[in-house]
């Protein structure tokens, strides 16, 4: 394993679900930024998990999972409280039909698969542990402001999730991130880990764990066996996702049920051809 060193402070607790607001709040509160899956968003009614699924006609994922048949999914399902989905509008239902259009160029791919990761990261990051803090203003005031709470890294799948560790570049620019290799075998398609490096003191930090396309569910599944034979917590690690099938949501929540989960949607009809698409290898 690789060596990564940083100094790391206290952690805070992962934030709480808000509170409902009491009959007397105004009328004029601000909804939280992600809901529950099993939640109806606000808007305008758009296609979400809950609802009857298609079956799925990509074809093999990055994962080695084939298409999945979701004919036995029932409507409302619900995978609990620790996945949850950003909020939907018309500008992520656009992203998310982009990148499914098999007439998109790389190009164009690229570019909306980059949106699309830094609305995913920004959210990600919302979800991490900060602290008070009172800085200094240029004209001598002081303002009570929040701060990162030290000890979080990022953790990528390769090599699909590779390609979110430039969105939380940006955003993070010191982060501390590591890399996990899942393989597929040929002729089994089991998932098998063949490299990893972290961060020495990766057990004391909070994690997100980056990959874009689940389908099965497999490669995260064989990953996150990795980061807990590294004494990371199952509860310190938010896995940061664009999309996600049903089958795949159910194997995860179930495996690891303290996993946080952050995604823009689940659904049947997965673009498994994000890797190949994005690193321009299709």
């Amino acid at each position: 394993m690789g060596t990564m060193s940083e100094v790391v402070g206290v952690v805070a607790p992962f934030d709480k679900h808000p509170s409902s607001a009491s009959p007397s709040s105004p009328s004029t509160a601000k909804a939280p930024k992600v809901s529950p899956l099993n939640q109806q968003p606000p808007a305008e009614p758009l296609p979400n998990a809950t609802s009857e699924l298609p079956n799925n006609k990509e074809g093999p994922s990055e994962d080695g999972a084939s298409a999945d048949n979701e004919a036995g999914v029932t409507p409302g399902e619900n995978y609990g409280l620790q996945l949850r989905l950003i909020a939907p509008n018309r500008q992520l239902k656009e992203l998310q039909t982009i990148l499914r259009d098999r007439n998109t160029s790389r190009s164009d791919f690229k570019f909306y698969a980059d949106r699309l990761i830094r609305l995913v990261i920004e959210e990600g990051l919302n979800q991490l542990p900060y602290g008070e803090c009172t800085i200094v203003t240029p004209t001598g005031s002081q303002y009570q402001g929040l701060q990162f709470t030290r000890g979080n890294c990022g953790v990528s799948i390769v090599r699909s999730g590779e390609a979110m560790e430039h969105g939380l570049r940006l955003c993070c620019r010191s982060i501390r991130i590591g890399k996990i290799l899942v393989e597929s075998d040929a002729d089994t398609h089991e998932a098998k880990v063949v490299y990893a490096k972290f961060p020495d003191d990766i057990s004391q930090r909070k994690v997100l764990l980056m990959y874009p396309i689940m389908s099965s569910g497999n490669t995260v599944v064989k990953s996150m066996r990795v980061l807990k034979e590294h004494d990371v917590d199952e509860s310190n690690v938010i896995l940061l996702n664009l999309f996600s099938t049903p089958s795949a949501a159910r194997t995860i929540t179930a495996a690891f049920p303290q996993m946080r989960i952050l995604t823009s949607e689940v659904h049947a009809v997965a673009p498994n051809h994000f890797g190949q698409k994005y690193f321009g290898t299709d």
